[in-house]
């Protein structure tokens, strides 16, 4: 047998030769430098176990292609890139903090074992899964690693991950498996956890080679997350989605446990269960962390059909309100034990469970916006940036100095957010935010220290109030724009409206108008075109173009609905089909093939007519037939989706002309269009065709989400479904299928969820910033021929002159509060009505002196002899 030749110790990988770096097409300009990594805002919260602690002070996280470790105490960052450029699926820790593991996604993804804290790559352990691992886990000692892959094949791979060698490969079950782990106290024992099972197994050896025997498989449709195995390894605990603990022995549930008088264990479901040190501690998504009595638990028995048994915790720590832990990991710090717990909505905790009389509150370390982030913009003037999510919060960075300067939140989810031009705003603070259920506001960033007697009394560097609110859609608001000239503001909503406001002291209305569909974008014409217009683009395949409507010209007398605005449509028919048709292999053979038969099928009657004129000069009679002519090969039939594909971002190239970029079947082009003059009353009837196209390499199932231009270096900016990014050089000045030929790429945000949201220039062309679905938020320095300053020093905005004294804007924090034309119907009902209760009441006055004088002539007529009175039964003609 061949002896395997053992890796050194001292063997270590070249960081340079392991990580994915950027790629760009040959031939092409662009430096392989155009951007370089500046910093990360964002973290992925949401993700199942996205925290690993490597020492008292730094904790990492998984940001979309990066692994971050972050100081908490300098907030320095420090990047690993994932060795593929497919996304990264885990990171662990080892037990002695000297190591830890990076599972990467993509096609045969590795596993890259780096040194700590020198950071360097150690090991990289290839062939254990076929697309992405989901999980790994070191064992007590930190000799082994399992690691667990995602479908199609859901591999269990157990690793001498020091001679970079596979022990043991097992498919782990048939389902989702979403965690691995040994346990603490048996390395021989290890547990798999996933779509409504776990599975408890043993690594046993069989002829000198390591097997795995299935012990346990526990199979219920309630399980969660949450695990943890008993040291005996007959029983199991798991959380549920409705807050309480299932306690299994031999493959069955034993019973639920529940708090006394039947009160859950937590309000919500339990994330991860920790048996630690002979105790058993839940957490919650409720944000409670509870510890249980082991003993208490291992020997708990139903006394009634409901399997119920009442335990009380031992101890709780409610960590905060608004607080939804996941997941936590401990670490000791001189000599003090504390625990880092990771929380979905949006933060990293660090908390103390000793609960004593010297127990610490919990401290949150770091906060981030939860979930994908929804928009982001930059100032005018200086190195701020906004940024806001549905976690119903908005907030200001300088990345400058790399660091978060202020949030301010709100009741409902954040949708769109622009920073208002300087046209618009002079000292440039002034940012407008769409939320989620219609209403926008108008929010001023400046220096409190700048106020009158605050000089010096400020805590904060940066302060936000709220100017004005306003809510103009019944649905979530998707696109704000500012006319070019900072006359006319335009908001557009998932409600098919697009609603128009004078800028003067405060947002007036002027009116609105429908659209087609729900509005995915806006753009005013830019300063070279001689018109003011809007291009709105829909979600469902329409394109619409107005101008901008002049303040004080609409009659809003009865409703702000603007009926007589010129409205030009362009309804997008697919002709994606027709062009893989033209370019086909196929579609090339047939046309050559008709050719070829056409002139054969000449040459034929040309025979056929000298030959009928030959036998005529004989005298002889020809009864003419007709050859039946073949059947041609039919071409690939044109397809034309049912659903019409969304429009995703768009720009205008001319007046009245623009650019698309669509999703769905339409995606691998980006289509040039035009609006048409013809008077088509349906704009739903309309076919309109692109008269230009261009193929965009590798986007057929990638399409382009966000499309930004950064002007002193030509450049066109694309982010992508996939979370990449792309760079097109921009030579000349209109695109082609030339100018787009040769790109620069990088995969940046996570491959699966982190689509580019967001993508902006800074104000100097210096700084690039991409927000995306995965939660993060990350800035590039651009590459310049000039030598620019490394260190940007953020202006911070001066307060308005008189705001001290002004009152705190009302907000409107009914989410079911009327828009601007809902009240203002209202008030054109409620004068209706008004109107017709005073014609109501003048008429009923005018019965009641009727009344009156009827009255009056009835005593009268009493008052007449009875030969003279009339009877009541009385006409008069």
């Amino acid at each position: 047998e061949e002896v395997k030749k053992k890796i050194a110790e001292t063997f270590f990988y070249s960081y340079e030769d392991v990580y994915s770096g950027p790629y760009a097409t040959d031939d092409t300009e662009i430096p392989t430098d155009l951007l370089t990594f500046k910093h990360s805002f964002g973290y992925d919260c949401t993700r199942p176990v996205n925290l690993m602690i490597m020492d008292c002070h730094t904790v990492g996280y998984i940001a979309g292609n990066q692994v971050v470790l972050q100081n908490l105490r300098t907030k320095y960052q420090k990047y690993i890139r994932s060795s593929r450029g497919g996304g990264i699926g885990f990171i662990t820790a080892h037990p002695s903090k000297e190591y830890f593991a990076v599972g990467e996604k993509g096609r045969k993804p590795n596993i890259v074992i780096y040194t700590y804290p020198s950071v360097r790559p150690y090991r990289i352990l290839k062939g254990g899964t076929e697309t992405a691992y989901v999980f790994g886990d070191f064992n007590r000692t930190g000799t082994l690693l399992a690691s667990v892959g995602s479908s199609p094949d859901y591999m269990l791979t157990i690793w001498d991950w020091k001679q970079e060698e596979t022990l043991l490969r097992s498919k782990a079950f048939a389902q989702d498996v979403y965690k691995v782990m040994f346990s603490a106290e048996n390395e021989e024992h290890l547990t798999t956890a996933g779509s409504g099972h776990i599975s408890t197994c043993k690594l046993c050896h069989i002829a000198k080679k390591l097997n795995l025997l299935t012990l346990y498989i526990f199979s219920c449709k309630c399980l969660y997350f949450a695990i943890d195995l008993m040291p005996s390894w007959k029983e199991a605990t798991n959380g549920t989605e409705w807050g309480n603990l299932l306690l299994w022995e031999g493959g069955l549930i034993k019973a639920e446990l529940c708090q006394v008088g039947r009160k859950p264990c937590h309000d919500g479901p339990v994330s991860q269960l920790v048996f630690d040190e002979g105790e058993l501690y839940s957490v919650g998504k409720d944000g409670v962390i509870r510890m249980w009595n082991f003993e208490v638990i291992d020997t708990a028995d139903p006394v009634d059909d409901t399997g119920l048994v009442e335990v009380e915790p031992m101890n709780e720590l409610w960590v905060g309100k608004n607080v939804s832990l996941n997941f936590m990991t401990k670490i000791h710090d001189r000599g003090q034990l504390f625990w880092y717990a990771q929380d979905t909505n949006g933060a990293i905790w660090k908390l103390d469970l000793t609960f004593s009389n010297m127990t610490h509150d919990p401290e949150r370390v770091c906060t981030f916006h939860s979930g994908r982030i929804e928009a982001i913009d930059v100032s005018p003037f200086t190195c701020l940036m906004a940024s806001t999510a549905l976690d119903r919060s908005v907030r200001i960075y300088d990345f400058g100095s790399n660091s978060q300067l202020s949030v301010i939140k709100f009741k409902q989810g954040g949708t769109a957010l622009t920073w208002a031009p300087a046209v618009v705003n002079p000292e440039g603070g002034l940012i407008a935010v769409g939320f989620e259920d219609g209403v926008v506001r108008i929010i001023e960033v400046y220096d409190p220290k700048l106020l009158p007697g605050h000089a010096g009394q400020a805590n904060e560097s940066v302060e936000i109030n709220l100017k004005q609110v306003f809510k103009p859609h019944a649905a979530a608001v998707t696109a704000l724009a500012y006319e070019r000239k900072g006359h006319v503001f335009a908001t557009g909503g998932k409600d098919k409206t697009v609603f128009f406001f004078a800028i003067e002291d405060e947002y007036k209305p002027i009116g609105f108008i429908s659209v087609p569909g729900p509005v995915q974008a806006l753009q005013w014409s830019p300063p070279s075109h001689d018109k003011s217009t809007l291009l709105i683009l829909c979600e469902n395949g329409f394109a619409v173009q107005v101008p901008a409507p002049l303040p004080g010209k609409q009659d809003t007398v009865t409703t702000y609905h603007i009926k007589n605005l010129p409205t030009q449509y362009f309804h997008f028919y697919s002709i994606k089909s027709r062009i893989k048709v033209k370019n086909c292999p196929v579609a090339e053979f047939h046309l050559l093939h008709c050719a070829r038969r056409e002139k054969e099928k000449q040459e034929k009657e040309r025979a056929r007519l000298e030959w009928i004129k030959q036998q005529k000069e004989m005298g002889l009679e020809i009864e003419e037939t007709k050859e039946e002519e073949p059947e041609e090969e039919p071409l690939p039939p044109l397809y034309i989706p049912e659903e019409p594909s969304p429009i995703l971002c768009g720009f205008y190239s001319a007046p009245g002309k623009f650019w698309l970029s669509l999703g769905g079947y339409d995606s691998g082009f980006l289509y040039h269009c035009e609006f048409s003059h013809d008077d088509e009353e349906d704009p739903e009837k309309r076919k309109d065709e692109p008269f230009e196209v261009i193929p965009m390499e590798d986007t057929d199932d990638n399409p382009i989400h966000r499309i930004s231009f950064c002007t002193s270096n030509p450049l066109m900016f694309c982010g992508m479904q996939d979370g990449s990014l792309r760079a097109y050089p921009l030579n000349d000045k209109d695109l082609s299928a030339d100018a787009l030929k040769h790109y620069w790429y990088l995969n940046v945000h996570d491959n699966d969820n982190g689509q580019i949201r967001g993508i902006c220039c800074s104000h100097d062309d210096g700084c690039l910033i991409t927000c995306g679905g995965d939660g993060n938020i990350f800035t590039f320095d651009i590459w310049s021929e000039e030598e620019l300053p490394k260190e940007l020093k953020v202006v911070i905005p001066p307060p308005r002159r008189g705001l001290e004294k002004e009152k705190a804007t009302e907000d409107i924090k009914d989410p079911d509060a009327y828009t601007i034309e809902e009240y203002k119907q209202k008030k054109e009902h409620e004068r209706k009505m008004k109107e017709a209760e005073e014609k109501k009441n003048k008429k009923r006055e005018e019965l009641s002196a009727l009344r009156h004088d009827f009255v009056f002539l009835l005593q009268k007529n009493q008052k007449l002899p009875k030969h003279m009175q009339l009877h009541r039964e009385v006409y008069l003609a």
